[in-house]
Formats: structure tokens, C-alpha cells, sequence
């Protein structure tokens, strides 16, 4: 009897339910790697959110859509208003409460510097880049649902570096010896991410994290497109001249939107 030929075409996606257990496995695992990674003065605190804020987190994955994920949003790390507070990639308390329909009990960092309090959903301070992004989507597409349908939004870091004053330390101020083991334990969970999903197209929520994609795709064969976005940071002067209105013509004339 002859054998039946293997299909052809393209490997068929995952159900989506399989696929958002992987991107949780893959999120559990980000965690658990980056957490042994040594860092040295001046930071002084690192937070990994995907620790204890991991509930909020894992339901933020739960509203992924992989089967019909088109795009792909990447920011650098979290910010300590937003993703810090929340779990959630430019977790803005307010976009992820009231528009993502998210309010999870939120733990501590095991070590917290006194300036830089987590108070999770009661912290009263505004990640302005995440409403600024998350408010982009809700005025384009009006309802969460409409968003995931073919978006979605990581970061690439999930970790918040602090020196002692509170002040901020984004990952590309490491040191060589330390960003360079921490870029291999990204890179290979935004590998896996691309690997789950399969976007079309991939955005860099500023140049760091298009770097970052570039990277990845490049070397990892990735079939996907790699665009750019300007990043929402109030402390770009650019952004703050109408800063949606400016990421639309972007992702316009990219051809996403």
C-alpha cells in the first residue's frame, strides 16, 4: 500500500491555546534565567515584574492571540510607573485596569529601594509612555479584543535596573560584562517569542529595541519584516510633539496600519 505523502505548504500554527502555554513556559523560564544574572554599582536594585507581578503578567499573555498575531510591538524594558507596577509591557495602571480589564494582586521585590516603591495597581503615578501607547490603541480600535486580534506588545527586558538615588538605568547603560550575558537570555526569548507567533511584521518601540529585533531576526532567519516606531518617552522632545499622531504615520507608511 503506498505511503501517503507528507503535507505540503507552510508548518500549520499551533492552536492558540497550546501557543499561549508556550509563551507562558517561555516567560517563566525569561524569568528564572534572568534572575541569575549577576549586576554591580551603580545598580543597586533590580526588579524582575515576571516574578511578583506574575499573575497580572500571565494574564496579560492569556489575551494573546497567536493563531491571527500579525504585528508585533517591542519596547526595551520596564518602566518604573508602568510594567514595574503592573506585569504588563508599558503597563500604565490605568490602561491596564480599565481598558486591558486587568487588576491582579501584585507582590514586592524581595529587595526594594525606599524611592522606588512597588505599589502595583495602587501606585498613583503615571507611566506616560505606556499611556501614551496603550491610549493609541484604544482610539484606533476602541475595544482590547479589536487590538489582539492581530497585535500584541512585549518587551524585551523585563528588568528594572535602579542606582541608589531611584534613578532609572536602562539596560543599554550596563557595562559590556553584564548587558552581553543578558542580551543571550533576551535574545533567545524574543527567538522563542517569534518562533510562537510568526508576525508579519515586527516594530522596535524606539531605536534600542529595533536594534534588538534586527539582531534576532537577522541571525535567527526570522521571516518577518522589521519596522520602527518613535519611542512614546516624554523625555523625547519629538514625542512629545503629538506623539500618536506621529507613530500612525509611521506605522502607516511602514504598511502596517
Amino acid at each position: 500500500m503506498p505511503k501517503t505523502p507528507p503535507p505540503s505548504g507552510p508548518p500549520q500554527r499551533p492552536s492558540d491555546a497550546a501557543a499561549r502555554r508556550s509563551l507562558i513556559a517561555a516567560a517563566r523560564q525569561l524569568s528564572v534565567s534572568v534572575d541569575a544574572l549577576p549586576f554591580a554599582s551603580p545598580v543597586t536594585h533590580v526588579y524582575n515584574p515576571l516574578q511578583y507581578a506574575w499573575e497580572s503578567h500571565r494574564r496579560y499573555l492569556e489575551l494573546c492571540q497567536p493563531s491571527t498575531t500579525r504585528v508585533l510591538f517591542l519596547g526595551m524594558n520596564p518602566g518604573p510607573w508602568g510594567m514595574a507596577q503592573t506585569g504588563v509591557p508599558f503597563g500604565q495602571v490605568e490602561a491596564v485596569r480599565d481598558w486591558l480589564g486587568i487588576d491582579a494582586q501584585v507582590d514586592r521585590p524581595a529587595s526594594e529601594n525606599p524611592k522606588r516603591p512597588i505599589q502595583g495597581f495602587g501606585c498613583r503615578r503615571s507611566e506616560v509612555s505606556g499611556q501614551r501607547l496603550w491610549g493609541l490603541f484604544r482610539d484606533r480600535f476602541g475595544e482590547p479584543t479589536a487590538f489582539f486580534r492581530e497585535h500584541f506588545v512585549f518587551n524585551y527586558c523585563p528588568l528594572v535596573f535602579m542606582e541608589a538615588s531611584g534613578r532609572n538605568r536602562t539596560p543599554d547603560k550596563l557595562p559590556a560584562a553584564e548587558r552581553q550575558p543578558l542580551d543571550a537570555v533576551c535574545d533567545e526569548h524574543l527567538s522563542q517569542v517569534l518562533r510562537i507567533l510568526r508576525p508579519e511584521v515586527v516594530i522596535g518601540v524606539g531605536g534600542y529595541a529595533e536594534a534588538c529585533l534586527r539582531r534576532v531576526v537577522d541571525g535567527g532567519g526570522q521571516a518577518c519584516r522589521v519596522a520602527r516606531v518613535l519611542h512614546p518617552s516624554p523625555a523625547s522632545p519629538l514625542a512629545n510633539r503629538g506623539w500618536g499622531q506621529q507613530a500612525s504615520a509611521e506605522l502607516i507608511a511602514a504598511g502596517v496600519w
